[in-house]
């Protein structure tokens, strides 16, 4: 795994180099390969302590999991990487999931040890019988600082094949999923983002946002695999990312298009803070275009790539301009697409889309799903659907993001993109009138089903003076003009709603079956 192997390098060449830098802490190289000692040693013992010790699951190899379920990106940070140099398997687990899924992921997994500040969760465990031991970040540090250095071994470079990171999908569409990453894929998807998203060696790189997330579990990963500096944050305030940015020289930006946007915004308050930035690298495909626009319009000389990767497969190809429909696979990546019989489908026709990535894991986690992962030739998916045209990959969705309407397929994922350029703006008041929206799938006698266009209200909903709900909203003829005029006939909703709040998972992403059963449940305003 090179991340173990460049830190030692680095620490020996270059101590005092920035390693993880958060708002209040920080360590070097040097101080990083000092603390894994101790941080090894405390969670060793938490482990040798029980009488009774979870079983890890069967695709560790035996070797005891310790979770890490902290608000703290830096602590968070500290000790997935610290723990990577000797033999142990690290997990993330988001605090703010569901108490009865974080009990189910931890028993289920055999999760031996779990360093968190929840009373609740460490409650919920032991009604649950799980045996294992919950302790506190305060009490964990506590323990490592009583242990002396002489008594501990030095972080080595392990075996290619042990398992090295518990991981969990993104629960977009469902509870998230486990599975293991081995030293070597992670080294092969270092290859690949090495080679196109340019985390390089001394670059400062910014990941704000929960570790648990793994899009910025990878970045600071990636950045101790290439001998940079990771630089977190629990959560993206423009009010201090600024400052930051410019006292730290920071040039690379890793987040989530959310916080991208939250960037631009801030950027165009005061610019000054952020013309030092280079590169924009952000997850998720099918980037809003509005997006894109908002930071060129701000930091012209800064680049933004918008990469598609599945946590469980790896990085795949990336958008460079436009609003990322149309994706370049990255030479190494196999890439095709398949009816539901696995027969590869022609050109522009949509299907799911099969990966093949050396960087692929090898199949979920026992117990955490029946889902395959995949094959046995080495071919994977996790669903999602798409079309090849001109050695381009264009998304559509994942399979319940696709609408079959009186014979035809409609991507619910093209319908939203095309209210990315409707007219937001109130002349009168300069409010935004249109916020986030969901297409969804209805169903309908005659055509299978129907498609419905689902709105959030913008900074024009209900406020101080008790307004209805729609009074910020446009109206439904300028949204059926507009779908017209943007839409092949197919794809325009038949009908317009209006929700306060759009169903999120904890990591803000929407959810559309709770979507369609929300409006079915007729708790949604017709328009």
């Amino acid at each position: 795994m090179p991340i173990t192997a460049t830190i030692l390098d680095v620490a020996l060449e270059r101590p005092d180099q920035p390693a993880i830098v958060g708002a209040e802490a920080r360590l070097s190289y040097a101080q990083l390969v000092d603390d894994s000692r101790t941080m090894f040693a405390s969670a060793s013992s938490l482990h040798a302590e029980q009488t009774d010790p979870p079983t890890p699951a069967p695709e560790t190899h035996g070797i005891p999991i310790t979770a890490v379920s902290l608000t703290s990106a830096f602590e968070t940070s500290r000790i997935i990487a610290g723990l990577a140099g000797f033999r142990a398997v690290s997990a993330t687990i988001d605090p703010r999931w569901p108490l009865e899924h974080q009990v189910g992921v931890i028993t289920t997994t055999g999760i031996g040890v779990v360093i968190s500040d929840s009373t609740d969760l460490a409650e919920a465990l032991a009604a649950a019988g799980w045996t294992g031991t919950v302790i506190t970040a305060a009490d964990f540090h506590a323990r490592e600082t009583a242990i002396d250095p002489a008594d501990t071994a030095p972080p080595s470079v392990r075996e290619s094949s042990e398992p090295f990171l518990m991981l969990f999908s993104s629960g977009t569409t469902s509870n998230p999923k486990a599975f293991i990453k081995t030293r070597r894929q992670y080294r092969d998807n270092v290859a690949v983002s090495s080679a196109h998203l340019e985390p390089l060696p001394g670059v400062g790189t910014l990941a704000p946002g929960p570790v648990s997330y793994s899009l910025t579990l990878y970045a600071v990963i990636e950045s101790l695999a290439t001998g940079g500096s990771v630089h977190v944050a629990d959560d993206f305030d423009p009010f201090t990312m600024g400052p930051r940015i410019a006292t730290e020289a920071i040039t690379r930006v890793v987040a989530v298009p959310a916080v991208v946007k939250a960037l631009a915004e801030a950027a165009r308050r005061t610019p000054d803070h952020f013309r030092g930035l280079d590169l924009v690298v952000t997850g998720g495909a099918n980037l809003p275009a509005s997006i894109r626009s908002a930071l060129a319009d701000v930091l012209p000389d800064t680049r933004l790539i918008s990469y598609y990767g599945a946590a469980e497969i790896g990085f795949i190809g990336d958008s460079r301009d436009g609003d990322g429909t149309w994706i370049s696979i990255y030479d190494t990546i196999g890439v095709e697409v398949r009816d539901d019989a696995g027969i590869r489908l022609p050109d522009g026709e949509i299907g799911t889309v099969w990966i093949r990535a050396a960087a692929c894991s090898d199949g979920y986690v026992t117990g955490t799903t029946d889902a395959q992962l995949r094959l046995p030739d080495g071919w994977a998916t996790v669903g999602d659907q798409g079309r090849i045209d001109n050695g381009l990959l264009q998304l559509a969705g994942r399979a319940g993001d696709i609408a079959i309407t009186g014979g035809h397929k409609v991507s619910l994922p093209e319908v939203e993109r095309a209210f990315e350029e409707f007219d937001r703006g109130d002349p009168q008041t300069g409010r935004d009138r249109l916020g986030e929206v969901c297409a969804i799938a209805l169903p309908d006698d005659g055509l299978g089903s129907i498609v419905a266009l689902v709105i959030e209200p913008g900074s024009a909903e209900p406020g101080s003076e008790g307004g209805p709900l729609n009074s910020g909203a446009p109206d439904k003829a300028a949204l059926l003009a507009h779908a017209r005029a943007e839409l092949a006939p197919q794809f325009v909703p038949r009908r317009f709603y209006l929700l306060d709040r759009l169903p999120r998972t904890v990591g803000g992403k929407i959810r559309r079956s709770e979507t369609v059963d929300v409006v079915m449940s007729g708790k949604a305003q017709r328009l």
